[in-house]
């Protein structure tokens, strides 16, 4: 019994070695698309590509967060900028229709004093 074990173990390395030899050649799957489109090299380099990119997109992507980050901080400075020039412009309407109402009530009561000296004058001239 040990013999037909021994025999059947040498029998099997034996059949493995040659097929060995005969496994040792594998075709390479070179196609004209695939030479033109150097997808059968590029499946390779991309992985290699990929893992250096996900290491670089952390850092790129953290860069467009900060970007972000600072132009919603510019954007508020804006809004306050806009809000603040939407009071002083109020204001300065404000001002700017108070100071034409005084300027044509002036001119008014300037008018009304000219009358009074007019009719002051003609007054006199009837007294006289």
């Amino acid at each position: 019994m040990k013999k037909t074990i021994a025999v059947l173990g040498l029998a099997l390395l034996l059949n493995s070695a040659a097929y060995a030899d005969g496994n040792a050649f594998t075709p390479l799957n070179f196609n004209d698309t695939a030479y033109k489109t150097n997808t059968s090299y590029t499946t390779q380099s991309t992985n290699v590509i990929s893992e250096t990119e996900a290491v670089g997109n952390g850092n790129i992507q953290n860069a467009i967060s900060q970007l972000e980050n600072a132009q919603v901080d510019i954007r508020n400075d804006l809004l306050n900028c806009k809000t603040k020039y939407a009071d002083v412009d109020a204001q300065y309407k404000l001002i700017k229709a108070e100071r034409a109402a005084l300027k044509k009530q002036t001119k008014a009561v300037e008018k009304r004093i000219k009358e009074i000296d007019t009719a002051k004058e003609k007054i006199r001239k009837n007294m006289l």
